[in-house]
């Protein structure tokens, strides 16, 4: 395990005062909305030390922006909204950080839904008496929509890593498979 190399926290960033050497969000910033971009990355920015990294990763949309379909915005998402690279990366560099890598994540998220809709219906024996018919028709509805989206449409995954500077990661993603290699 990890436990002893790693603090996990559930914080709001808004309000956050500590500094961090690592800062990663995963599945939040489709949250932010466009006009607080600037304040997240300012916010991140802040909290980094000198020689921090941050890991932003988001459903992205490889296109031009977009507004969310209705259906998923009124049952699944109220309020989230999917950036595309052209809203993200201004917010990055007003903030002073630098972006030292992006990973674009295209079918991957899409055998993820795949996946989580198999296990989803497998459940349902087992857990129909915690949720009515329309419960698990919308869901399996959105699993299957968003998995047909993320195949054929411009939906994919941004992973950004952030540095205040250039230096702070090596120069290929080697040590990364290094130190998979190693746990």
């Amino acid at each position: 395990g990890l436990e002893d190399q790693v603090d996990f926290h559930l914080r709001d960033y808004r309000h956050e005062t500590a500094r961090f050497d690592r800062i990663v969000s995963v599945g939040m910033f489709e949250h932010v909305g466009p006009p607080h971009y600037e304040a997240y990355f300012d916010t991140l920015a802040r909290r980094l030390t000198e020689d921090g990294v941050a890991l932003v990763h988001t459903i992205g949309n490889s296109g031009p922006p977009g507004a969310p379909g209705a259906w998923i915005k009124k049952y699944i998402f109220p309020g989230g909204y999917v950036p595309s690279m052209s809203e993200v990366l201004p917010a990055i560099e007003k903030s002073g950080l630098i972006v030292t890598d992006v990973e674009v994540l295209r079918l991957h998220y899409a055998e993820t839904l795949r996946e989580w809709r198999h296990r989803f219906l497998a459940s349902r024996a087992r857990l129909a008496e915690h949720h009515d018919d329309r419960f698990w028709r919308m869901w399996e509805f959105y699993l299957a929509v968003c998995e047909a989206a993320f195949r054929h449409t411009g939906l994919v995954v941004f992973q950004f890593q952030l540095a205040k500077r250039k230096a702070t990661v090596p120069l290929t993603r080697d040590y990364i498979t290094e130190a998979e290699g190693r746990s």
